[in-house]
């Protein structure tokens, strides 16, 4: 048994302190906020099984120019933006090459598939199932030629990875979704993914359960954490608290964690956005209306939409924009209802340029260990990652450890590196 720090306490954080927890470790999990109050409290809600293949990067010329325009709403940019991330997204554009994206799909598809059944015993534990439908995830379409086009990515994705769907007519879907208030073209159901309808409050039932069995939650800020002759210390709001191990699950936020230890890590930083709704009618199941690029969800707090991806600096203001286009966008499909004062959020996606989390422990620090960059799906793929990262500190192997572990995917910092100081220390 090893005592245990794991840093960051949101779904991908507090899972990884229960699989520890769960192999006879005593864990502390430390957090400068409460349980799931980051980016585990503000996404859709949905456990993607149909996930299979993870979002690449568009390679088509057309579909480039049109990003670039400003004609879609599923991604927004600005310049700053584009250019704190230029290495990165680069790098992103060359993994998504057809060919690459294949093998990372093949990988990518082994963590997904295996979601629900990872999330399935600590809902029951946590006593969560009055939060967790199991009615699948929709895609809504009004072009005929999207539908007919991702009608044949979904058939890909069911002869590839087994991921089960069925198609509807505009018609046949609006009796299955009796909250719509037009037929669309068609629908796409993916009939094995999951939602929550509060995501932060299941991400806080995890914590809780994590208490009830022993373990420790305190509130400490990852910049304070150092490393000593045995270990590793972080200091919090209660005093220091040491370990043999830590385990930095940060998400966005562990680039800099990494970069006060002399490793850099590239990212790219997705910002989305979510307000909630007084929508008079409950969706049977969350919907992706892909003509405006926003996923709807009754939440227990009222209709919630999530936009998509904004590429801006990381301090840049909020600029919610995506949500004003969805509001205008989705009108005809859905009575909104107005916006609920004081539910407006934004928060960021960890992506890895290579599209794959990094789960293992870091070269050259003994004792300290990596679960973050799954992107959009770290509320999805939390528990599963958690699992594998436990494994892989019992000495499993194999193609899986191999294709997430950070050995190859670190990078030493560039000479010249000046260790900041408390006066220059950035919040994490």
């Amino acid at each position: 048994m090893a005592e245990v720090l794991v840093i960051g306490a949101g779904m991908v954080g507090v899972s990884t302190a229960l699989a520890l927890q769960a192999q006879g470790h005593a864990v502390t999990l430390a957090d400068r906020r409460a349980p799931g109050k980051e980016t585990s409290y503000g996404n859709a809600g949905v456990i993607q099984v149909e996930a299979a293949e993870p979002y690449p990067m568009p390679r088509a010329q057309l579909d480039l120019l049109r990003h670039a325009l400003g004609r879609t709403n599923d991604v927004t940019w600005s310049l700053p933006g584009l250019a704190s991330m230029a290495p990165a997204l680069w790098q992103y554009w060359r993994a998504s090459a057809p060919n690459h994206h294949a093998r990372v799909g093949a990988i990518y598809a082994r963590l997904t598939s295996r979601a629900t059944d990872d999330h399935a015993p600590l809902i029951a534990a946590s006593g969560s199932e009055n939060l967790a439908a199991r009615q699948g995830l929709a895609l809504v379409f009004r072009d005929p030629a999207k539908f007919e086009q991702e009608c044949g990515y979904a058939a890909h994705l069911a002869s590839q990875y087994g991921v089960r769907y069925r198609a509807y007519s505009g018609t046949e879907w609006r009796r299955e979704e009796p909250a719509l208030q037009i037929d669309p073209i068609g629908a796409i159901h993916f009939t094995d993914s999951w939602s929550v309808s509060d995501p932060g409050a299941l991400t806080s039932a995890y914590a809780a359960l994590f208490e009830q069995r022993g373990g420790h939650v305190i509130e400490a800020d990852a910049d304070t954490l150092t490393q000593t002759a045995n270990g590793w210390r972080i200091t919090g709001s209660a005093g220091e608290n040491i370990a043999e191990i830590a385990v930095l699950c940060l998400g966005p936020w562990t680039g800099l964690a990494l970069r006060r230890f002399g490793l850099r890590v590239r990212m790219v930083l997705k910002r989305g956005y979510h307000a909630h709704y007084d929508a008079k009618n409950q969706l049977r199941r969350p919907f992706l209306d892909t003509d405006n690029g926003v996923v709807l969800s009754s939440m227990r707090a009222g209709l919630r939409m999530t936009s998509g991806a904004a590429l801006v600096a990381p301090d840049a203001p909020p600029t919610p924009g995506q949500l004003v286009r969805g509001e205008r966008g989705v009108g005809d499909l859905i009575a909104l209802g107005p916006r609920i004062a004081g539910s407006d959020w934004y928060g960021t996606r960890p992506c890895l340029p290579g599209m794959l989390p990094m789960v293992g422990s870091v070269p050259g620090k003994a004792g300290l260990w990596v679960n973050f960059g799954h992107g959009h799906q770290g509320f999805t793929l939390g528990p599963t990652t958690a699992i594998l990262l436990v494994e892989t500190m019992d000495g499993a192997s194999g193609a899986l450890q191999t294709a997430l572990a950070p050995a190859t995917r670190l990078q030493p910092r560039l000479m010249g590196f000046t260790p900041k100081t408390e006066a220059n220390r950035p919040t994490v």
